[in-house]
């Protein structure tokens, strides 16, 4: 019995050992787990244009990629501050496409996840059809679209011009008063009669009713002293000559501004305009705008003309659609406010803007990642560090500032 009892104690003895063991295994593997490191495949967009947001340059002498940009500046700083450390494995992709193929473009960069990449980091618009693909992170920056179009200078001026300082509306407003005053006038000097042969007092001849029109234009313009005799008349005299001394100055800094000052304004006014006209219009190859013109515009597409950068812009609208070049651009506004920059005397946004909810990080769907990078996003749009990315990159233009979709 003793011998039985000291053997099931010994059992024990080694199921406990070996019990403590194992949590003690489990304990440093959940160590070694929580300080591992997260390696992700970054996929980042190559392109020719706009190296402000993704710059990807290949370095001869290392025999590698080296990638900056705003937006790469902005993933590197969400990246440092989140909970766990991160090795990454930047990989380039050509975004570029300018065939209808629509290989190239961004969708298909976002099509490499999971399969090529972990990760997209870039200048990728957060859309609806994307979403259905990727999983995207909050926006770190606004977006939305909009039309650039050359600007007008002058405004046609013909013999008419002088009656441009007032609207019409005001014009008829004058009229009335005017007649009104002199009606006033009239009633009130009736019973007034003057001696004939003294000149310059009020008598019935100089407040006929063929005179009530003019009479008030005419005090404003060559005011007649003693053109009235009773009080009341002369208190409704004085009130319309204040009125036509502002009506006059008004009208005189408005024609002096029509006459002198440069009117600028946009060559087209909205998308009807362009497409009823049949004109070329432009668009950033590989974005997701070319799809936005074509089915929810109705352009034709071989009326859409693609284009990678800053001067392409400037030489196409310079050139004009009837030459081979375009009437507009279509293209994202924080990268017109880039190409406003630099050829922004000739150029203007014009049209209504177009929603969408900017730039954000793309992960596979359900992905684990993506609501520790979303925090992250919070904390770097929050603090100074994202107005230092933003200087650095845009100068301090506020070229990437919120939009509001209140114009």
């Amino acid at each position: 019995m003793a011998k039985c009892f000291s053997s099931l104690l010994s059992w024990f003895l080694i199921f406990l050992f070996v019990l403590l063991h194992t949590q003690t295994g489990y304990g440093s593997n959940a160590t070694s787990k929580s300080e591992a490191i997260i390696n992700l495949r970054v996929g980042v967009p190559l392109k020719n244009g706009f190296p402000q947001f993704v710059n990807v340059v290949w370095d001869s002498h290392e025999k590698k990629y080296n990638v900056s940009g705003y937006c790469i500046d902005v993933f590197y700083a969400v990246v440092n501050i989140l909970p766990f450390k991160v090795s990454l494995d930047i990989q380039p992709f050509e975004v570029e496409s300018r065939d209808n193929s629509g290989a190239g473009s961004y969708d298909s960069l976002l099509q490499q996840i999971p399969a090529k990449y972990d990760v997209v980091v870039g200048d990728i618009t957060i859309l609806a059809n994307r979403s259905n693909m990727v999983d995207f992170t909050l926006p770190y920056t606004g977006s939305g679209f909009k039309m650039l179009v050359t600007v007008q200078h002058g405004r046609q001026q013909t013999m008419w011009i002088f009656v441009k300082p007032f609207s019409w509306d005001l014009w008829l407003s004058i009229v009335i008063i005017s007649t009104f005053i002199g009606v006033s006038i009239l009633v009130m000097e009736r019973n007034v009669n003057a001696p004939t042969d003294q000149e310059g007092l009020p008598n019935r001849k100089k407040l006929s009713p063929a005179t009530i029109l003019w009479f008030p234009i005419s005090q404003a313009i060559l005011p007649e002293r003693q053109v009235v005799a009773k009080n009341c008349s002369r208190f409704v005299l004085m009130i319309w000559l204040l009125l036509a001394f502002v009506l006059m100055q008004s009208y005189t800094a408005n024609l002096t501004s029509i006459l002198t000052l440069d009117q600028l304004g946009p060559s087209f006014f909205n998308v009807n305009d362009l497409r009823k006209g049949g004109y070329y219009v432009g668009y950033q190859s590989g974005s997701f705008v070319k799809d936005v013109l074509v089915q929810q515009f109705k352009f034709d597409t071989s009326k859409l003309r693609p284009y990678s950068n800053s001067a392409e812009y400037h030489n196409a609208l310079k050139t004009g659609s009837q030459r081979g070049g375009v009437a507009a651009i279509f293209d994202e506004v924080p990268y017109l406010k880039v190409f406003l920059q630099e050829y922004g005397s000739n150029y203007i946004m014009a049209g209504s803007r177009y929603r969408n909810d900017g730039f954000g990080f793309a992960f596979p769907l359900n992905s684990n990642l993506t609501a520790y990078f979303s925090r992250a996003i919070l904390k770097v749009t929050e603090s100074d560090l994202m107005k230092e990315i933003e200087e650095k990159y845009f100068g301090k233009n506020d070229v990437l500032e919120q939009i509001s979709f209140n114009l």
